[in-house]
């Protein structure tokens, strides 16, 4: 009879150890949900997005969400600092995982977006609302002038460029408004990445 109450006091606790986490996950997923829900597989984390990370199933690791430092990072007890920027949720899931075996046995790590800010572009120039713009995941040229009103009338829109910086230097992208408007060369209206940025003369 002591054994049967000692196994239900065990399980008893186990239940109340995986409803925790799972209603601390549930919480700080929704925190931001409209911007983590359409985020695809393949997004790569930039610095200044927002994760949920935590642990399966263990009581002292749960579910807490972190943001992504400017150099790339994070921190989460036992697994230390880890590097993230540029890779996605997948690779992120697995490193964790590399690094808790040494403590736990068989963890079952989770990572999920809760916010894509640090994923943006810039216009700027002859437009209605030259600023930042935030990507989920992401737009095309033609998106992003849209999303800031529009270009003015002194505009310049068949000179416009986009910006992008690469670890082999600055790339100069043109974009001709009037032939991508007609339907001509749309292989102009590309899709931007985090940092472009799109000059409107």
């Amino acid at each position: 009879m002591k054994q049967s109450n000692s196994w239900s006091a065990s399980a008893g606790r186990r239940l109340a150890a995986v409803l925790s986490w799972v209603g601390t996950l549930a919480i700080l997923s929704t925190m931001s949900a409209p911007s983590f829900s359409q985020v695809i597989p393949e997004y790569r984390l930039h610095p200044g997005d927002k994760v949920v990370i935590g642990v399966y199933d263990d009581p002292k690791l749960l579910p807490q969400e972190v943001t992504v430092t400017p150099d790339g990072k994070i921190s989460y007890p036992l697994v230390g600092e880890l590097v993230v920027g540029g890779k996605t949720v997948e690779q992120i899931r697995v490193e964790m995982q590399t690094k808790l075996r040494k403590y736990i046995s068989d963890p079952i790590a989770t990572v999920i977006v809760t916010d894509v800010k640090g994923n943006v572009v810039y216009v700027i120039g002859q437009v209605t609302k030259p600023g930042q713009i935030i990507m989920n995941p992401t737009i095309n040229v033609l998106q992003a002038l849209s999303m800031v009103g529009g270009a003015n009338p002194y505009a310049k829109l068949d000179s416009i460029i986009v910006i992008r910086s690469s670890p082999g230097g600055q790339r100069i992208l043109p974009f001709k408004y009037g032939a991508v408007s007609a339907g001509k060369d749309l292989s102009q209206n590309v899709q931007l990445e985090s940092g472009d940025v799109v000059v409107v003369p």
